[in-house]
């Protein structure tokens, strides 16, 4: 778990601002279109940066994309992510150390820190992510535009001084205006941020995060423009034969989907294995990125140009899916070598290449009710739906990019259909994935920072009462009369943990007076520590069936801190999900 950021930034704001948002529904609006007009100038700044880069690096024309760049000679393209790598390894020689531990992503963030992300951890993510995408590695911008933009969001709610539910509003905030910017879908950018980084969707935070994404769209739209728009090509109604076959396209794209992260976490392990320094895996990276470049450039980049270009223009099939594996291999060798980006656009190229194949492959031998560009964009929705787990926003996506109604109609099954198939057979997205090969249990951006918060040593009484072992039931009854302590702890001669007694089995023991009171000891033997969290401790208070532990130091040392009552532990728990849930339906 990422520790929270300093304090230096909390508050900064007039009293009087502070009070307008934290007491008005309105003030939050405007911070979030505020947010959006950030999240919009960010964008496209990175956005100009890195095609400058290319331009330069790349020799390319004024405004060609990367990945459909013709003529672009060999030790260009080998040259530029080698470059790139060796600018990764001075950076993080230089600055690695600084950072870590600081550089939590939105979901992160949400979902552990109650959405606090620190300012310079996360510029340094972004400038990771930028040059890794400038210098040609087959990663995409898209993480360095949410990173900023939810990290300026989260400054602003810190300065506002804001909730903590609201706080981790405004970081979705950040991330949908990032995502309408990039993609000047506003829809998508919305629904972007209720599914990846607040888990949940409540009638409080749809008007600030619709007012970040309208604007920071509004802003992108004249500085970078957006050519994302795809014309499919008619469709037919979708029948029995054609509903089979988006069953088939969603099935294969799932496994698909699912196949690339497994690809990421293999690659990963194997430069981890091998004894490469890892400031400098990703110059070997570069040179396998390079020699994949050669062979087909839409292996560079996040994909832009290719994505247009495979979806209006015929390719032969046989070079589709040898380019959809070609993306992949190198996507996965990217991000496992060390380059820093997302998934979000590369999945997107993906799932298009390898629907155009289905549609057109299929389409030879038997009539479907899909067009080939049609196939490719419910292949496109489905195959990023298992890679981010977000069917609505890629459904509203494809809407947004295609304006059929028809196709989005069969963007909606495939999404649902994907999205069903990971969850059951793999149960992570892309960035969940990560979080669990790195040790940590989050499923989603929802909030469970509190309940790591919420730990026994919070929660337990401190006044538990001990008796030495060996002390005989006589004497332990005139120490406890009934009707005063329900339990007490007992020690062994070294002053560790010896068993818990009730009082009530004191006075109503069969055993003689002079025996020593460990016979009357429970069998369970369980006990609590200070770290364990709440959810922990209401496990073993079910699994023991017992209404009291004592909580020790350390499960070696055995010295009683404390005691714990399961009736405390859950009225305390009620009592916060209780405040959870009415921050998230306000």
């Amino acid at each position: 778990m990422a520790p929270i950021p300093s304090q230096k930034f909390d508050r900064i704001f007039p009293v009087w601002v502070r009070a307008f948002v934290r007491a008005r529904e309105f003030g939050l609006v405007v911070v979030g279109a505020v947010v959006g007009s950030l999240s919009g100038l960010l964008v496209c700044g990175l956005s100009v940066g890195s095609q400058l880069v290319h331009e330069i690096l790349f020799g390319l024309e004024r405004g060609q994309h990367l990945s459909i760049a013709s003529g672009l000679s060999p030790w260009r393209a080998v040259g530029g992510p080698v470059l790139g790598a060796f600018a990764l390894a001075a950076l993080t020689l230089w600055a690695g150390k600084r950072f870590n531990g600081r550089m939590a992503d939105a979901i992160e963030a949400n979902a552990l820190n109650g959405g606090r992300m620190s300012i310079s951890g996360s510029l340094y993510i972004t400038l990771q992510t930028f040059i890794s995408n400038a210098c040609g590695s087959s990663v995409g911008l898209e993480a360095a535009y949410t990173q900023i933009s939810s990290a300026v969001a989260s400054l602003f709610g810190r300065g506002l001084a804001a909730r903590r539910s609201d706080l981790r509003l405004l970081v979705g905030c950040g991330a949908a205006g990032a995502i309408a910017a990039a993609f000047g879908a506003p829809l998508a950018g919305a629904f972007y941020a209720f599914e990846v980084v607040l888990g949940a969707y409540s009638v409080g935070s749809l008007m600030p995060v619709a007012a970040s994404a309208i604007v920071a769209s509004l802003i992108s739209k004249p500085l970078v423009g957006h050519d994302l728009l795809i014309v499919p090509g008619p469709m037919s109604a979708i029948h029995g034969v054609g509903f089979a076959h988006l069953v088939v396209l969603a099935i294969c794209m799932a496994l698909a989907s699912i196949a690339l992260m497994r690809g990421v976490a293999i690659v990963d392990g194997l430069f981890n294995r091998s004894r490469f320094p890892a400031a400098f895996r990703p110059v070997l990276g570069g040179l396998l990125v390079g020699s994949m470049a050669v062979i087909s450039p839409q292996v560079m980049g996040s994909g832009h140009g290719a994505l247009q270009q495979n979806l209006l223009h015929s390719v032969p099939l046989g070079l589709l899916v040898g380019l959809a594996l070609l993306k992949c291999l190198a996507s996965a060798v990217s991000l496992g070598a060390g380059y820093r980006g997302g998934l979000f656009f590369a999945s997107l190229l993906i799932g298009s290449m390898f629907g155009r194949f289905y549609g057109e492959g299929v389409g030879l031998w038997m009539e479907i009710s899909l067009t080939p560009g049609a196939a490719a964009v419910a292949g496109m929705a489905a195959f990023a739906t298992g890679v981010l787990g977000s069917p609505v926003t890629m459904t509203v996506l494809a809407l947004e990019m295609t304006g059929d109604f028809g196709v989005t109609a069969a963007c909606f099954i495939a999404c649902a259909i994907s999205s069903l198939i990971v969850r059951t057979g793999f149960g992570y997205s892309f960035a969940t994935w990560r979080f669990h090969l790195r040790g940590e249990t989050i499923r989603g951006p929802a909030d469970i920072g509190w309940l790591r918060d919420l730990t026994v040593a919070r929660l337990m009484r401190k006044d538990a009462r001990t008796l030495p072992h060996d002390v005989t039931i006589e004497a332990a009854r005139s120490l406890f009369p009934p009707g005063g302590e329900r339990q007490v702890f007992l020690l062994d001669k070294d002053g560790r943990y010896a068993g818990t007694v009730l009082t009530a089995d004191l006075h109503t023991a069969l055993e003689r007076a002079e025996a020593p009171v460990s016979a009357l000891v429970l069998p369970d033997g369980a006990l609590l520590l200070p770290q364990m969290t709440i959810r922990e401790a209401i496990d073993i208070f079910e699994k023991t069936e017992t209404d009291v532990l004592p909580v020790l130091d350390s499960a070696q040392n055995g010295h009683v801190l404390g005691l714990l009552t399961e009736a405390h532990t859950l009225r305390r728990y009620g009592e916060e999900l209780e405040r959870r849930h009415r921050a998230i339906t306000r």
